[in-house]
């Protein structure tokens, strides 16, 4: 690994936020080849530690003891770090987008336990760290070479196997009974990485919108709608949002008039097993499991524990 051209990539994608991240995402390939190269140097160092006599050790022998150390704590660190505590406990992750705000925002660290949901399911409300699936992808560089999403997102777990979800005109029901979502903010962007909270006058001109899983021509999908339209790929009604009042991905779009009019009819399907719905908290500037749809089990990162960068946020993430 190149550390020279590393670093210098970092500073020019805009400083310590992009440098922490890219360490925290170093693929572990590049990894095995730094420690394998600092266990090459520590090994031809070694000789001449251990056969210079004790009246010997001066000059050049503190710079070798010097570099011994600090490749010792590299490799142990590399080891660690790298291949136990991000594979298996803990992983930083950069907050690219205000989806969480006021939860979280844009440029915040949070460290996500990777180690919760091993040995428990994720819970109703947990922040959760997941790979979303390719329908969320709103560029071809968001998918690989073989179709799956290339980025993580961080939503809250809205719905769990076997549960009803619905959204009635912007107010959340869980198997028939009415949620409060103190989380919830309804925001207007302020700068490219800042909200506010829409005035209570603003948050009245927004048009309600509502929330159901159906089953379209035998297929499971999600379907955002309003008293004018559904999924529809211009939606009919240009209310305060950049994009109309919902964004849906390409794949659930509803082409046809009449058939949005027949889906708004269809009753609400329950989440299959093995899969979650996942909602961003700044619910009109999300984009989240009500347009791309459901997040299966082993595409689950971890739990969203704290933020931890920059010191003036540091708080528990809940």
């Amino acid at each position: 690994m190149d550390l020279s051209l590393f670093f210098a990539q970092a500073e020019q994608s805009g400083g310590y936020r992009e440098l922490i991240d890219h360490l925290a995402r170093t693929p572990l390939s590049q990894v095995v080849i730094f420690v394998t190269v600092l266990s090459v140097i520590r090994l031809a160092i070694y000789p001449v530690l251990r056969n210079t006599l004790p009246h010997k050790r001066t000059g050049v022998f503190g710079l070798y003891r010097f570099i011994n150390e600090v490749v010792d704590a590299f490799v142990y660190a590399g080891v660690f770090v790298f291949m136990i505590i991000r594979p298996f406990l803990l992983q930083a992750f950069l907050i690219p987008s205000g989806s969480m705000w006021p939860a979280l925002y844009v440029n915040d660290f949070i460290v996500a336990n990777k180690a919760i949901y091993r040995y428990t399911e994720p819970k109703f409300q947990d922040i959760i760290v997941f790979r979303p699936p390719p329908t969320a992808a709103e560029a071809p560089g968001d998918l690989d070479e073989h179709g799956d999403m290339t980025k993580d997102f961080i939503k809250r777990c809205i719905g769990l196997p076997g549960d009803l979800i619905e959204m009635k005109e912007g107010t959340l029901y869980r198997n028939g009974q009415k949620v409060e979502e103190p989380y919830v903010h309804y925001s207007k962007m302020t700068s490219a990485t800042d909200f506010e909270d829409m005035s209570p006058a603003e948050r009245e001109e927004l048009l309600p919108i509502s929330f159901k899983l159906i089953d379209y021509h035998g297929k499971l999908i999600p379907f955002t709608y309003t008293r004018y339209d559904g999924n529809a790929p211009r939606p009919r009604y240009d209310g305060m949002l950049m994009n109309g009042p919902y964004m849906t991905a390409e794949a659930f779009r509803i082409n046809d008039i009449a058939d949005e009019r027949a889906a708004m009819k269809l009753p609400p399907q329950r989440i299959p097993k093995g899969f979650y719905l996942m909602m961003g908290d700044n619910r009109n500037n999300s984009f989240d499991g009500r347009g791309w749809g459901l997040v299966p089990r082993n595409q689950i990162i971890g739990r969203s524990e704290f933020i931890w960068l920059p010191i003036s946020r540091w708080r528990m993430t809940r």
